[in-house]
């Protein structure tokens, strides 16, 4: 082997999968590192970049000094601040404190303020503010003039009406005060949130259309188009989410309160049907993972409609609702776990993806409570990974759907040109058992006995009229009967030809009568028994039809002492009556078998095996 080869070969062991999920993981953490640890809301020097120095204290305790990029909590109680605004040109050159008359501009992540300056009214933002509607709860810009006349330090005092989710709202609130400067302002916030924005509306269209596939994938019968549902709904939120949740929404949305809940209540979604994605694939789990997201769907539903029917705020929910999800997740990723041991190595990359699905989720969750950022934005790369996911699952199921969906249909047209077949076989069989001979030899006997005995004249008639009956009652039957009526229709044979063969005998044993078999299959067999082996006897002979089960079949015996036959011979069927046509029906309707054994000089012996399990 030469070297490019032995080469060629090393490369082909190699674990590529294994390698791409590590790439991939490694991207993950390092655009984590890149982004989520900025406070968020900051902006660009628009003029003059404002800051504000001083210090800060929780509760009633000690005073600090406010350091940048230092994390002060907003969940252990009030935070006052005081200090200067202070102003920088954009390349950092000071220019001295914020005076009198300045707009600027703070950014309000559900906290309530109260702005101190001397000799100044108190300025208040909170919950209930009819300048901003209903609720202020929510994200808002808030535009602020100063107004002190001296350069005493300005106190701002920061209350968090709520126990959970904007544990950085003071950082962001420090980091990201800017100076107003109206338009310019607005469309600088805004200009931040257009990808994100752009990204998710991109989201919400690719839903439609995944959605639209669904529809018709399930008009069309096509397999598995459930998944395509899901993943066209959890698009579908993860697009309202990055839409909702990005830089500016206030300035083009100014109905906070339904801001809000359309970042909670779209989060929320997105992770419902995510964990149905997930529970869609389990196999060795697949009760717990439904049980499972049967309890989410409740408290989701609990969730979004305790706002509704209480004056409970939607975001104050939130707490609750993270606590679930992360203790369904935990359950979902046992369950991940064990489908991944079990699994075949071209699904574990799929139960990988899965995992992180997860995670990103409590990453998210874990982040915003020790407040190194909020907004879900571990999960908001998941979306993206979702959503590629999505148009690769679509890709892979409708062609292949499609090709599947031609082939049921070529299935079908046989399957309909099978039905003719047997319908054509059936009535071939029916007519070969009302041989012409049989009939005159009837219709002799019956004229005999009107003579000699026309009692048993009438019961002849009446037999014949049952037997006659049942042959052509079964012409239009497609379906298998029970072994019961198939025997009476024996008996009445069998009463026909024992008036005409007073010296054969007959006897019937059924062991078991729970099953179905193709009409007229046990009578063609008698009737061959006596025309074929007991009739070419000097005299008498006998056939016994013996029903029975084991653990696995169904059968049924008819057994002759009449000439039988030499079974290494070949035999033309087309001179037994119909046997080809019981095979054949035999096979097609309920997968039996008909098998002969003969001895010259001793008779035959036909059995007749049905599987069980075709019986269900």
């Amino acid at each position: 082997m030469t070297d490019a080869k032995k080469k060629t070969c090393a490369l082909k062991k190699l674990p590529w999968k294994t390698i791409g999920v590590v790439l991939l993981l490694l991207l993950f953490a390092a655009l984590l590192l890149k982004s989520n640890f900025s406070k968020g809301q900051s902006m660009e020097p628009t003029g003059a970049h404002i800051y504000f120095e001083g210090e800060y204290r929780i509760g009633e305790g000690e005073w600090a000094r406010i350091e940048a990029d230092q994390h002060i909590p907003v969940s252990k109680g009030d935070v006052t601040l005081r200090g200067r605004f202070h102003a920088t040109t954009p390349d950092g050159n000071y220019i001295g404190t914020v005076k009198k008359g300045t707009p600027i501009v703070l950014f309000l992540d559900h906290i309530n303020v109260k702005i101190y300056e001397s000799g100044q009214k108190p300025y208040e933002l909170y919950n209930e503010n009819p300048s901003v509607g209903t609720s202020a709860c929510g994200e808002i810009w808030l535009t602020y003039v100063l107004r002190g006349e001296t350069e005493e330090p300005i106190e701002i005092v920061i209350h968090n009406p709520h126990s959970y989710g904007n544990e950085t709202a003071v950082d962001t609130l420090l980091s990201g005060i800017a100076l107003w400067t109206g338009v310019d302002f607005e469309s600088a916030v805004l200009e931040e949130g257009n990808f994100q924005r752009n990204l998710g509306l991109l989201f919400c269209i690719g839903a439609v259309v995944l959605l639209g596939i669904a529809f018709f994938s399930t008009l069309l019968h096509i397999r598995r188009s459930g998944i395509i549902w899901l993943l066209g709904a959890s698009s579908a939120f993860a697009g309202i989410h990055l839409t909702y949740s990005a830089s500016g929404t206030y300035f083009w949305s100014e109905l906070i309160a339904i801001n809000t809940t359309m970042i909670g209540a779209s989060m929320m979604l997105y992770m419902l049907f995510s964990a149905a994605i997930v529970v869609f694939f389990f196999s060795k789990v697949k009760k717990i993972g439904s049980v499972t997201l049967l309890a989410l769907g409740i408290a989701d539903a609990v969730c979004l409609l305790l706002p509704l029917l209480t004056s409970v705020y939607f975001y104050d929910t939130w707490g609750v609702w993270t606590i679930v999800q992360s203790a369904a997740n935990l359950i979902l990723i046992g369950c991940v776990i064990r489908e991944f041991i079990h699994a075949s190595k071209a699904m574990r990359t799929g139960h990988v993806g899965m995992l992180l699905l997860l995670l990103a989720f409590e990453v998210d969750v874990l982040a915003t409570a020790f407040g190194v950022w909020k907004g879900g934005i571990a999960s908001q790369y998941a979306y993206v990974a979702l959503f590629v996911s999505a148009l690769f699952v679509v890709l892979k199921i409708i062609p292949g759907n499609i090709n599947a969906a031609v082939k049921a249909r070529e299935l079908e047209r046989e399957k309909t040109e099978l039905k003719a077949q047997l319908a054509e076989s059936r009535v071939a069989t029916m007519m070969s058992q009302i041989r012409p001979h049989f009939i005159y030899n009837t219709l002799g006997s019956i004229e005999q006995l009107c003579e000699l005995d026309p009692p048993k004249a009438g019961e002849l008639v009446h037999n014949f009229s049952k037997y006659l009956r049942g042959n052509f009652g079964e012409l239009d039957n497609p379906r298998p009967i029970s072994i019961t009526q198939e025997m009476e229709h024996v008996h009445h044979y069998v009463s026909i030809e024992k008036v005409r063969f007073p010296d054969m005998t007959f006897s019937f044993e059924m062991k078991s009568g729970d099953f179905y078999l193709p009409a007229l299959t046990v009578q063609p067999i008698v009737e061959n028994a006596i025309k074929h082996g007991l009739m070419k006897l000097t005299r008498g002979g006998s056939v016994a039809v013996v029903s029975y089960e084991t653990d696995t079949h169904y059968c049924i015996s008819v057994v002759d002492d009449g000439v039988g036959f030499d079974t290494s011979v070949s035999q033309d069927e087309r001179k037994h009556v119909g046997l080809r046509n019981i095979r054949e029906r035999l096979t097609t309707m309920v997968g039996g078998t008909l098998t002969i054994e003969s001895t010259v000089g001793e008779g035959t012996r036909v059995l007749i095996s049905i599987p069980k399990e075709e019986q269900k």
